[in-house]
């Protein structure tokens, strides 16, 4: 009897065994996960808003996401967003991971991936998921790494602009590699599975604005960041999208315009060719007047539209920049 129990016992591992070893050998087989990280300052973290209309302080919900989507004149390109339910959708083949000041948010790509708290803000990843999820024929994963305020001449410095690195430069690095080395933790579904840096999307640009140097030499720590962030990822061609720093529209002067051409500059570097695309978004920007946040021009007053619009156009790009060769409508 108690052989009889031991084969038993010893079959079961074996099946057991068998088991695990055709799930991580069927992973492995599958296309590897499409991975992109976003990055930048407070308009990557995502400041449109979806549903507050108070009155006083968000402007009686003008420009919110919820009033956007139910004018006649826009509610087919943004549908998508929530099912025949009216429940916001949540797309498990597209998830996200943020860690914020007050704690980490991952899972299924929706609305809520922002610095804030609860989910009443959305920002560019939003439709950038949408968009890229929609062609690839893979899992994707968004890595977020955001934090308002931030300069790329101090905060983000690349390591060969000179002197010191950057803490969210090591930040950002430290953050995602913690994410792809333990992507199985991170997310279950994931276990096992093979993945691929994609894509590296960059939108920032305000602080740097304000510093003569900063200013100055923003177009050259932009192309170090792309040249640093290529090496560490092991990468040289790795596609990059520039989100123009389009806050208040196409009119602009200054330093506001500096910053646009050097965005555009670093972009257009004979390296580059082919690889790195600097997307324009001035044109998303909507009017204080018609927006929740009416005296946030630095955010876009809040205008869930332009995030939408913004998300739509960087995702495109990539998609460009990934397959050339199949243009995106």
């Amino acid at each position: 009897m108690r052989d009889v129990h031991l084969k038993l016992f010893l079959t079961s591992v074996i099946l057991l065994l068998t088991s695990i070893t055709a799930a991580q050998a069927t992973a492995k087989d599958l296309p590897p996960v499409k991975v992109f990280l976003l990055a930048g300052q407070s308009n990557m973290q995502g400041q449109g808003v979806v549903d507050l209309d108070h009155p006083k302080y968000y402007n009686g919900g003008r420009g919110i996401l919820e009033r956007v989507m139910k004018d006649p004149a826009k509610a087919a390109k943004f549908k998508h967003l929530k099912d025949s339910a009216g429940k916001w959708v949540e797309r498990d083949d597209v998830l996200v991971w943020y860690k914020t000041k007050n704690g980490l948010k991952k899972g299924p790509l929706t609305i809520g991936f922002t610095g804030y708290g609860g989910n009443h803000h959305i920002g560019p990843e939003l439709q950038f998921g949408h968009i890229v999820g929609d062609r690839l024929d893979a899992p994707v994963l968004l890595v977020k790494t955001a934090w308002g305020g931030k300069s790329l001449f101090k905060d983000f410095r690349p390591p060969s602009a000179g002197g010191e690195t950057g803490p969210y430069y090591k930040q950002m690095f430290a953050e995602l590699n913690h994410v792809l080395k333990n992507l199985g933790e991170e997310f279950p579904a994931l276990k096992g599975r093979r993945y691929e840096i994609a894509g590296f999307v960059w939108m920032q640009g305000w602080n740097d604005m304000f510093d003569k140097d900063a200013l100055a030499q923003y177009e050259a720590n932009l192309v170090h960041l792309i040249h640093d962030v290529r090496k560490a990822l092991d990468r040289p061609k790795l596609p990059v999208v520039i989100g123009e720093l389009g806050n208040g529209g196409p009119k602009a002067s200054g330093n506001m315009l500096a910053i646009r051409k050097a965005q555009a500059a670093a972009a257009a570097h004979k390296e580059f060719a082919g690889t790195v695309k600097f997307v324009k978004t001035a044109r998303f920007a909507r009017l204080a007047k018609d927006s929740p946040n009416t005296g946030h021009g630095h955010h876009w007053f809040g205008n869930a539209e332009s995030y939408f619009l913004i998300g739509d156009a960087l995702g495109r790009a990539v998609l460009e920049l990934l397959d050339p060769e199949r243009s995106e409508p």
